[in-house]
């Protein structure tokens, strides 16, 4: 019965099958019995007939059981298939009528700054790219690598998938491999905590530094002679001034000028954000800024409609839920809310999961000077909100409350986590230093939870007040679908901690509520309380610059556990993407 029932399943049509086909597809469809139990009995007659028919097979073949082939067979589907299924290819367009000839001619010029910190983000996240690449002659494991600048996986906990390749550094390539904290914290080098350095040893195993602009001296020369060929085609003064100084900045490593002049430019079209900038990748101290770019080309309408949030930060920061001496600091008034298309992503914010919105400089000097710009990111945005949000909120958010997940709450939550980072504190409150300094390697992961949830607290203040409308359940159901998306990302990132802990503390709370089948229903009721209580433990961790207590916090919450993980697993099974992989530069750009 079951090789008649194989038969009818191969479908034939005009031709019958090569004994190799035949043999295959049976050998398939056995296991595929075997394997969903349709089949109750298997007849020994049939088995013999089948392998009896095999007479020109290979002596492997004759000897290996049914299920060893299956399980084969399922290996050839390729574990390297199965993660690239986790990204979906997304172009990276924007409507390029809307630019002049001179704009024109920028994009390209742009590009090719971009590419050379995607070739610095290299050597800082692995070494020499060319060495790992030329290893193997598999196309798709060679994308995979391509995906996540070297052969760990980002999107799950920096796991090796390339054989004979042992586990991340947490440092990365910014310090020596074998660099012990406590070597670290011994050696007696002014620079080493500096953003801008590499730690090397000299030839007697001594650790030095070595400043960017030495170590990359090469490249970061031909950035710059890239940029100031760019500011003399703008006829934009401000963009001018800025081009000149980052380059000034890549061969010197001072960026303070040249951030206060980007946060100087308003009317600018075309915007290029490069250079070391995120400390992410450092996942030993948090101290190296790893290169990157973003090419942007403005929406001038939408960035007009949101300048005026930046100039409710102070008011917003008094009203924090938080004691008087953890909101003392002014936020600059001078921040920027901007949307933009990003047409060009490159190194440390195109690694694994693709950043949506930026909040820069990072400067904290810049910051109080002038605030921060946060920048939406538009049409990257959509595209995760279409191809994954949305999917990933019809298998875990209960039905009832589908309706309120909506593309203006997910832009608005993205835009105010961005703001949110202008708001806390900075400087530790006994003003011995800076919160980054005194939180290390859990600076970046604590500052992310920050803004996430200092951005659903601006939210909720705003809405009291009538500056946003719409239905506050739209926001909070938003916000709530949206950890699952980014949980996905894994735990071992800053943004993948800070949206574990944020999770675990909610369920703890009974903001969320999962059924036995792993739907989640929102209690909006326990929203608010939850949420205030959450920022009071983080900016009080900042401010006092507690470390062991950040410590506790994500050695306690920014774990992923088995029933969430259940949930996370049955998402893949789907076959909903995790993250986006761009299509990018001047031929899809129609330039």
């Amino acid at each position: 019965m079951w090789v008649v029932a194989w038969i009818k399943d191969l479908k034939i049509t005009n031709s019958m099958p090569s004994f190799m086909h035949f043999w295959k597809n049976g050998i398939w469809y056995l296991g595929r019995q075997i394997k969903s139990m349709k089949m109750k009995y298997l007849s020994i007659l049939g088995i013999v007939f089948l392998f009896a028919a095999c007479g020109n097979q290979t002596k492997e073949n004759k000897t290996k059981a049914p299920q060893s082939i299956i399980e084969e067979s399922e290996k050839e589907t390729s574990e390297i298939d199965k993660k690239l299924m986790k990204y979906v290819t997304v172009k990276l367009t924007t409507d390029i009528s809307q630019l002049d000839a001179e704009q024109k001619q920028l994009i390209p010029k742009l590009i090719e700054v971009a590419k050379i910190m995607d070739e610095l983000f290299w050597y800082e996240a692995y070494g020499k790219k060319d060495s790992l690449m030329a290893a193997t002659d598999d196309e798709k494991l060679k994308r995979f690598i391509e995906i996540n600048y070297g052969p760990w996986d980002r999107l799950a906990a920096n796991q090796s998938f390339v054989d004979g390749v042992g586990e991340k550094p947490l440092g990365a390539n910014f310090y020596p491999s074998d660099l012990t904290k406590e070597e670290f914290e011994a050696a007696d080098l002014a620079d080493k905590m500096s953003l801008y350095t590499l730690l090397r040893r000299d030839s007697s195993g001594k650790l030095m530094t070595i400043p960017y602009k030495v170590a990359f001296k090469a490249e970061v020369s031909k950035a710059a002679k890239l940029l100031e060929e760019a500011s003399a085609i703008t006829t934009n003064a401000a963009f001018k001034k800025y081009l000149n100084l980052r380059a000034e900045a890549l061969l010197t490593d001072d960026y303070r000028a040249s951030d206060l002049a980007w946060m100087d430019m308003k009317d600018n079209k075309l915007d290029i954000i490069c250079g070391p900038i995120e400390t992410y990748e450092d996942q030993l101290f948090g101290y190296k800024a790893a290169h990157e770019a973003y090419v942007l080309v403005k929406d001038m309408e939408w960035s007009k409609r949101l300048e005026k949030y930046a100039s409710m930060l102070p008011e917003l920061q008094r009203n924090l839920p938080v004691e008087e001496a953890y909101k003392k600091e002014e936020p600059g008034t001078d921040s920027q809310l901007a949307a933009f298309d990003v047409v060009y992503y490159a190194g440390d914010c195109n690694a694994g999961s693709k950043t949506i919105a930026v909040n820069l400089p990072n400067d904290e000097e810049v910051q109080l000077q002038k605030g921060t710009r946060r920048s939406q990111l538009k049409n990257a945005m959509r595209a995760k909100f279409d191809r994954i949000l949305m999917p990933i909120s019809k298998e875990l958010i209960n039905e009832s409350q589908q309706q309120h997940i909506t593309f203006d709450a997910f832009f608005a939550n993205t835009m105010f986590h961005e703001v949110a980072h202008g708001l806390g504190i900075k400087n530790k409150i006994d003003g011995n230093g800076t919160v980054r300094e005194a939180l290390k390697e859990h600076a970046s992961a604590l500052e992310e939870g920050k803004a996430d949830i200092l951005g659903l607290y601006m939210i909720t203040q705003l809405f009291e007040k009538g500056e946003l409308t719409g239905n506050i359940k739209d926001y909070y159901t938003t916000f709530m679908a949206s950890i699952f998306r980014s949980v996905r990302f894994g735990a071992s990132s800053a943004h993948g901690k800070a949206n574990m802990i944020r999770f675990n503390f909610f369920l703890e709370k009974g903001v969320l509520q999962r059924s036995e089948a792993g739907v989640y229903t929102i209690d909006y009721d326990k929203m608010t309380e939850a949420m205030n209580e959450l920022s009071a433990i983080i900016l009080k961790l900042q401010g006092d610059g507690d470390y062991a207590g950040v410590d506790a916090l994500v050695k306690d919450k920014a774990l992923i556990k088995e029933s969430l993980q259940a949930d996370l697993d049955r998402l893949s099974e789907r076959g909903i993407p995790v993250d986006v992989v761009f299509e990018q530069g001047v031929e899809v750009l129609g330039l």
